[in-house]
């Protein structure tokens, strides 16, 4: 049972080298024996050969199943396919970034009557209306949902999305635009949504209240954070209060570019001891160096104070955004970990097998 707290919302323009330990749970079945047929065999008594039989019970190996460190239980997976969608409406549909932004990015609110149960971290599918070149109907695509299990209303009967207007230049010189997100932010209220899923259980959140969780976005990869924060920010939940560190890394071109900036900053004020909160915008902002701020270059200035933080087992990482962002932050760890004799590679590795290191990138 949760409900939204009231909260103004505006859409602008002990040091340790180890691996992470992981968790096992015994499965609580009845441990079963495997029986094998009798066996008779042949032994002297008395001088005398005889014959006796005997059972051998062998214990079977009991089940072992992995525990899992994230929100995963009642999960919903796929309750609408391409073939059997869900209609929804637009509620909502507001451009989230500046004028002089390179490009334009859309907030948008869809109804769903409570029909959609999504959890923080999944994706939906969308099916834009139309045909292809071929004919054939629009093929869905997938975005990560931004906004909580219970909605920007708090009612548990919206989804939300952060959506950038794809437009380009081709090499005939010839103007693209993306079909689905034009289609999208385009959209005015009252308009039908055809959507599928909800999708994916990579980018669930910690069960952990007290977890670190780091949140590395870029551009619109701020969606699942968003949803994120909200739940642990601007909602009160009866089985559920977050007590831990929120750390975001947000990176973007411009300041126009940054998307959602008054919630976050409202959250840092309101929750100063538990929300830390880090842009990086490349083309106004440098380093002491002079260098472009890119998020990894925001990370560096704090490298100790993550890698330490990465040695303990309730930190959860999670990366949302363009494909490639996750080398730059490769290459700040690899030396520090390097330092403390371990190889970077091979921990990143563990991070993942015990599901402190999520990816979600495009």
């Amino acid at each position: 049972m949760a409900a939204a707290v009231s909260a103004a919302v505006s859409f602008p323009s002990t040091k340790s080298t180890s691996l992470p330990t992981r968790t096992y749970s015994i499965a609580p079945e009845r441990v079963l024996f495997k029986k094998f047929p009798l066996q008779y065999r042949d032994v002297s008594s008395n001088g005398r050969v005889v014959s006796i039989r005997a059972q051998v019970t062998t214990e079977a190996p009991a089940k072992v199943e992995k525990e899992s460190k994230k929100q995963d239980e009642g999960v919903v997976v796929n309750k609408f396919k391409p073939k059997t969608p869900y209609t929804g409406r637009c509620l909502l549909n507001t451009k989230i970034t500046g004028d002089d932004a390179p490009g334009e990015t859309w907030h948008m609110v869809f109804s769903t009557e409570g029909e959609i149960p999504y959890r923080e971290g999944q994706s939906i599918g969308v099916i834009p209306d139309g045909i292809d070149k071929n004919g054939k109907p629009h093929k869905l695509r997938l975005y990560s949902i931004a906004s909580s299990a219970i909605g920007d209303f708090g009612d548990s009967k919206t989804v939300s999305l952060c959506v950038k207007r794809l437009v380009y230049t081709n090499e005939n010189g010839e103007i693209v635009k993306g079909v689905c997100s034009n289609f999208l932010c385009d959209l005015k209220p009252g308009a039908e949504v055809t959507i599928t899923g909800p999708v994916g259980k990579e980018m669930l959140m910690p069960k952990d209240p007290n977890a670190t969780v780091i949140m590395l976005a870029t551009g619109t990869g701020i969606a699942p954070f968003r949803s994120f924060l909200w739940k642990m920010f601007f909602e009160k939940h009866d089985d559920y209060k977050f007590n831990g560190l929120a750390w975001l890394f947000l990176g973007v071109p411009t300041g126009s570019s940054l998307l959602y900036k008054e919630e976050f900053e409202k959250m840092q004020e309101k929750y100063p001891d538990n929300f830390r909160l880090d842009f990086a915008v490349s083309r106004e902002q440098t380093n002491a160096k002079g260098e472009k701020m890119y998020i990894q270059t925001r990370m560096a200035q704090y490298a100790e104070e993550l890698w330490e933080l990465l040695k303990k087992d309730n930190t959860f990482v999670y990366m949302c955004g363009l494909k490639g962002m996750e080398k730059g932050i490769d290459d700040i760890m690899v030396s520090l970990a390097a330092r403390d004799g371990i190889d970077w590679t091979e921990y990143k590795r563990q991070l993942k097998k015990a599901e402190q290191w999520n990816v979600e990138v495009y």
